[in-house]
C-alpha cells in the first residue's frame, strides 16, 4: 500500500478527510484560486469552442494545479502530518 493510500484511509477512518477538504476549499477561495480557475475554464471554452466537462477538466487541471499557492499546500501538509501523529503515532 502506498503512503498516499495510507493517509487517505487514515483520514477517512477518523473523519478528518471532510475537515481537510473543507479547509482546502476555504483556503483556495480565500486566495482567489477558485476565481482564477473559473476564468481558465471560460478562456478554454472561448479558445476551443464547445467542449464537454471532461475535456474542460483535462485542459484546465495542469494549470489549475500549478496555481495552488505554496502556503496552502504547506498548511494542508502540516494538518495531515498533525493528524497522522495524533491518530497513528507516525513520526514524520
Amino acid at each position: 500500500m502506498t503512503f498516499t493510500k495510507s493517509v487517505d484511509q487514515i483520514t477517512i477512518l477518523y473523519g478528518d478527510r471532510s475537515k481537510l477538504k473543507d479547509l482546502l476549499r476555504l483556503r483556495l477561495t480565500e486566495c482567489g484560486w477558485s476565481d482564477q480557475v473559473r476564468l481558465l475554464c471560460r478562456e478554454t471554452i472561448k479558445e476551443q469552442g464547445t467542449l464537454n466537462c471532461e475535456q474542460i477538466v483535462q485542459n484546465v487541471t495542469p494549470k489549475a494545479r500549478s496555481l495552488v499557492p505554496d502556503t496552502v499546500k504547506k498548511e494542508l501538509l502540516q494538518k495531515i502530518k498533525t493528524i497522522l501523529i495524533k491518530q497513528e503515532g507516525i513520526d514524520l
